[in-house]
């Protein structure tokens, strides 16, 4: 997965949130549009739109995106930034087998997840499903066994976006769109609920779920999502994607350098060559 775009009505605030929350530099900024990230990794692209209103909460669109960290530690000093910076935010945490996993509220409304993931040895496949799980994880246990005493002043590790889970207005169609048409693999399910979904092998890159949503139409212009972006290997799978999806007769527009495309409900996916 690539960066995240939110459309921002205080980007100064957001700019803060997630750098000075959740640890992620600033890459770049110019305008109106702040790339924050780690290294030389987007992770969230924020996009000034104040003119833009918020959407209602019923409406699909973003469920949170979710930052993978490459240590226990490195979760931890994230983790315990956002609880001295914006407490209010937390919203819970769970151990789900794969990953152990905070999650938050931005400023604006839009979810944010923190994670950890297990080494894949640990995680338990049948019948072609991952086995996830939704286990007390006590956030204060979690520091207090974690957080190393350089927390407080440097950025541990490395991160990226782990994965990106949508909400939606039914899971068929998202499984139509997601799975049949784009090619992602189905790794779990909800019935119709909750669909998770994969390349090579990872738990979920994408998840999409109704819990909020169900029956939810076309997105309007709103702030909030502004697109999802995914990386493939290479041009000439690029190439494949984009006349896969017109075979399916959804539109695809190619600049020369992506391919984007709405899902059912009016979400941007940008696909992008990773080399």
């Amino acid at each position: 997965m690539g960066a995240v775009t939110l459309r921002v009505a205080d980007l100064d605030r957001m700019i803060a949130y997630y750098r000075d929350g959740t640890t992620l530099s600033v890459l770049s900024q110019e305008g109106g549009i702040a790339v924050l990230g780690r290294g030389s990794t987007p992770i969230v692209i924020l996009q000034h739109t104040p003119g833009l209103k918020h959407a209602s909460p019923h409406d699909a669109g973003l469920y949170h995106t979710a930052i993978l960290f490459d240590t226990q530690e490195a979760l931890a000093a994230a983790v315990y930034s956002v609880a001295r910076l914006a407490p209010g935010t937390f919203t819970g945490s769970a151990d789900h087998l794969v990953s152990k996993a905070f999650y938050f509220t931005d400023p604006e409304g839009n979810g944010v997840e923190l994670y950890w993931d297990r080494d894949r040895t640990q995680w338990s496949w049948v019948h072609g499903q991952v086995e996830m799980g939704t286990l007390y994880l006590d956030p204060n246990q979690f520091l207090t066994e974690n957080l190393s005493d350089r927390a407080e002043v440097e950025q541990l590790g490395t991160a990226s976006v782990g994965h990106v889970h949508l909400a939606v207005g039914d899971v068929a169609s998202a499984r139509a769109f997601y799975v049949d048409r784009l090619g992602f693999e189905a790794t779990a399910s909800l019935g119709s609920q909750a669909l998770f979904v994969s390349a090579g092998g990872y738990h979920h890159h994408m998840a999409m779920n109704t819990w909020s949503s169900r029956g939810a139409g076309p997105r309007t212009l709103a702030l909030g999502l502004g697109q999802v972006e995914i990386r493939v290997p290479g041009s000439d799978d690029l190439g494949e994607l984009s006349e896969r999806m017109r075979h399916y007769g959804i539109e695809a527009r190619d600049d020369g350098r992506s391919v984007s495309f709405d899902d059912p409900w009016a979400n941007v996916v940008r696909a992008v060559a990773a080399a």
